[in-house]
């Protein structure tokens, strides 16, 4: 069940009956998880005022996989909100290729935050037709975060590890000399879309497959470099360094993530700047005393040399080509990429605001482990998306699967990406 939550009018304490505006139109906006409820919260009320409009918020289930199913369920009925976000970049392609986004491309150049965009923001959100269809308000910065005290403790470098092999001895030094896990990477079906967005692209982008979306709107997923990716996982698993029974429950970041790793059972993880607030943060459900100076960051090292760091959109908002009301719905999401907007989302969730200005911000200067990632948002890099990407994402969740289970190696792993994908997408769309 959902809970329908409308927030009109200024928020005192939690939610307020509306009151006023009684015939202003409607307009509703899908959100998942408290926090990002409580950022949504406290911009409505301007957002209102603004336009006369009364905003209803509906909240949706709050893990990304069911957030997922709800929200397509109720666009292919026809009857979804008339905002929403898609749960990762990866999702947009197939929602555009459905037909359930509206373009925006106009209204996004000609607003005056447009300027204002990192210009990996702007890339991110743009399709192969040139068109635009969901707002970058939010990214994700990804990096490795690791326990520096407890490695400084045990004796074990905290260096940048130049390569997968140098990554992998230092997960295999941190399980023989502290007994704890060495290195994580989101794995399994339950984890749904993080299996993709939070660990395979962290190591598809340093393999000799870099880029699996071809020029041309097929996918590349015979290539090497995902056998090569998947074989780093085989062996992660194969020596006991990443622990395997959390992942194949229901909820699989929760043991791992907010209880291991502030244990020190589990050294390192994939993550990305949330972790510093909302996984670990003060606030969180199990804090690390001070989270920054404990935890640093590693960039991905790529499979024989170089290192990156990984940037995609964070749950970008995106107007329902169905609303009743195109042009105010497409003006309301403009104002969800506001500065205030933005530095809310990133005082409550950690990620990183899409545009530079709000670096000024007195709220967001507060957010120390963040200020520096934002200045250098635009040297990350990203995974070009394309149509399928959804089945390619559940796909590795199925192959991670296999893995964990230890049912196949790292041959077998790729032909079930590719053998999935090719079954739900054609012979053809797959190379």
């Amino acid at each position: 069940m959902f809970q329908r939550l409308s927030l009109v009018g200024a928020c005192v304490a939690g939610l307020m009956t509306f009151t006023g505006l009684a015939s202003a139109e409607t307009l509703r906006i899908a959100e998942h998880r408290q926090a990002r409820i409580d950022a949504l919260m406290a911009v409505v009320p301007a957002i209102e005022e603004k336009y006369g409009v009364t905003i209803e918020v509906v909240e949706y289930p709050a893990p990304e996989k069911d957030y997922l199913t709800k929200i397509l369920t109720e666009l292919r009925a026809g009857n979804a909100p008339d905002l929403f976000t898609a749960p990762r970049g990866q999702d947009v392609a197939d929602m555009v290729a459905a037909g359930y986004l509206a373009q925006v491309g106009e209204e996004l150049k000609n607003w005056d935050g447009y300027e204002h965009l990192f210009d990996v923001a702007k890339a991110l959100v743009t399709a192969g037709d040139g068109e635009i269809y969901v707002l970058p308000a939010m990214l994700n910065v990804q990096q490795i975060y690791f326990r520096r005290d407890i490695l400084e403790a045990a004796g074990i470098s905290t260096e940048q590890p130049k390569n997968w092999q140098e990554l992998m001895d230092r997960a295999k030094e941190i399980k023989e000399k502290t007994g704890a896990y060495g290195l994580m990477f989101p794995a399994g079906i339950t984890w749904g879309g993080g299996a993709f967005g939070e660990g395979f692209t962290y190591l598809i982008m340093g393999s000799s497959t870099p880029q699996i979306a071809n020029d041309d709107g097929t996918l590349n997923l015979t290539g090497p470099g995902i056998k090569d990716v998947f074989g780093f996982y085989a062996e992660l698993i194969n020596n006991d360094l990443m622990p395997i029974d959390p992942l194949l429950g229901p909820e699989p970041w929760i043991i791992p993530k907010y209880e291991m790793f502030p244990a020190g059972e589990l050294v390192a993880t994939t993550c990305g700047t949330w972790c510093y607030i909302y996984d670990w943060g003060p606030e969180s459900r199990n804090p690390i005393p001070d989270v920054t100076d404990a935890v640093g960051t590693w960039a991905v090292p790529g499979q024989h040399d170089g290192q990156y760091v990984l940037v995609d959109i964070d749950s970008p908002w995106g107007v329902n080509s169905k609303a009743a009301n195109l042009e105010l719905a497409k003006k309301v999401l403009l104002e969800l990429g506001s500065v205030d907007a933005t530095v809310g989302y990133a005082e409550r969730l950690g990620n990183i605001p899409g545009r530079r200005d709000a670096a000024q911000d007195p709220d967001f200067q507060k957010l120390t482990a963040l200020v520096p990632i934002h200045a250098n948002v635009d040297d990350g890099v990203f995974l070009k998306t394309a149509t399928g990407f959804s089945v390619v994402s559940e796909g590795v969740a199925r192959a991670t699967e296999a893995l964990l289970r230890k049912e196949t190696d790292a041959a077998g792993a790729q032909e079930i990406l590719v053998e999935y994908s090719r079954n739900l997408l054609g012979e053809d769309a797959v190379k």
